[in-house]
């Protein structure tokens, strides 16, 4: 079911990204080198990852046409609790709501570099309320629960964000440094993107 879902997003918005990852990286590289400025490439890479999950937040959760038959819901928890644990429908709705948030929450802590959940927490809200009110004014679903599991989600992506910055207190000087940190990212972005070929194909 996962397989499908990234299956269905990639092939919907790989034109769209493409051309999004050319604009930008071109507009990127004129403007740092127009301005002089140092490349410093896993901060580079971690926006563009960043963005490109963005675009792909976008088509998830407005293109999808799955749940035309179903109505807003106002009501905390009166959606989840329709679902068994075991479901299929309570891992796609549930925790796929959860999953995600999750990278929302930890991008927006890492840019922030935020020691405090608030800001982090508040911006997933602010997210999320705007995507159930588009939802519903394009014609598809307003569900509160949504918004928790949203906000549920964040939360992990900040302790994951948390969990990192203690790790990386204690761990030798040389992996906090730039050509370090550069290498990783680019193994990190090119399993990735090995992982999305496979899923494709």
């Amino acid at each position: 079911m996962l397989k499908n879902t990234i299956q269905s997003v990639i092939n919907f918005t790989w034109p769209m990204i493409v051309i999004s990852i050319v604009i930008i990286v071109s507009l990127r590289l004129s403007y740092l080198i127009k301005n002089k400025e140092k490349i410093v490439l896993y901060r580079e890479i971690m926006m563009l990852v960043f963005i490109i999950y963005t675009l792909c937040l976008f088509q998830v959760v407005t293109f999808q046409d799955d749940v035309s038959w179903a109505s807003n819901n106002f009501i905390p928890f009166k959606e989840i609790m329709r679902y068994k644990i075991t479901n299929r429908l309570f891992i796609k709705n549930v925790l796929g709501n959860m999953i995600m948030f999750l990278p929302f929450g930890f991008f927006t802590s890492l840019y922030l570099k935020s020691e405090k959940i608030t800001l982090p927490l508040l911006l997933t809200l602010i997210a999320s309320l705007s995507i159930e009110i588009v939802q519903m004014i394009i014609g598809r679903v307003f569900d509160v629960d949504d918004i928790m599991l949203n906000l549920i989600g964040g939360a992990l992506g900040y302790l994951v964000y948390s969990m990192f910055r203690n790790m990386s207190n204690h761990l030798p000087s040389f992996c906090r440094k730039e050509w370090f940190l550069n290498i990783v990212s680019v193994i990190i972005l090119t399993c990735l993107v090995f992982g999305l070929v496979i899923i494709i194909i």
